[in-house]
């Protein structure tokens, strides 16, 4: 609804077509009343859908800070080919072996040591690419045997075809295929439309 229909409850064509021939209304303080109520109406209404959505955006904020000299981990996105963005069976995405913190530059931004090999990457990260480091080593993935891009994605590479099914749609059928990626274990693997495989 139009902000001016929501507060007048009639369209707004013209100075001319604001009354009905006939209508003769005297301009009074029950217009102008009735408009205030209708703007605290819409202004309660904004508030409670504001608050609305705080509280699903606090759900996913994590407060977190890193001491100089922790291990974080950093996460990396992996990306198939051409169908980086288009395919909806993107993997999960990992983890690089740990890395040192070396310096906090602001509240969300911290300064890591990279090695060598990943020189062509900044070396300040967001604290969402970060996680704190616990020692599990079944989620991290080891850099020296993925090539890395610039922008923290790498390539995957097909290992094995595990299964496969057909997905019944109500007018059509897919078929598709349980894949093993490299450098993921069995219980990772995916399933992808035999199309795009």
């Amino acid at each position: 609804m139009d902000p001016y229909e929501a507060l007048y409850e009639r369209q707004c064509i013209s100075l001319v077509g604001w009354f009905e021939p006939g209508e003769a209304r005297l301009l009074g303080t029950d217009l102008v009343q009735d408009a205030l109520d209708k703007v605290k109406l819409n202004q309660e209404w904004y508030h409670m859908a504001q608050s609305r959505q705080k509280i699903y955006a606090d759900r996913k904020v994590r407060d977190v800070s890193y001491m100089v000299g922790e291990k974080v981990l950093l996460k990396v996105s992996p990306i198939k080919g051409v169908m980086r963005f288009g395919n909806k069976g993107m993997l999960s995405p990992g983890f690089i072996v740990p890395f040192e913190v070396l310096q906090r530059i602001k509240e969300v931004a911290y300064k890591l040591a990279l090695p060598l090999v990943l020189s062509s990457v900044h070396s300040v990260f967001h604290v969402s690419m970060l996680w704190k480091y616990i020692g599990n080593p079944s989620h991290v993935l080891d850099f020296s045997t993925v090539q890395m891009e610039g922008d923290l994605t790498y390539d995957v590479e097909l290992v094995a075809i595990l299964g496969w099914q057909v997905r019944k749609l109500r007018s059509k059928d897919i078929d598709s295929v349980k894949v093993q990626w490299r450098s993921r274990p069995v219980k990772e693997a995916t399933w992808e439309t035999e199309r795009d495989m």
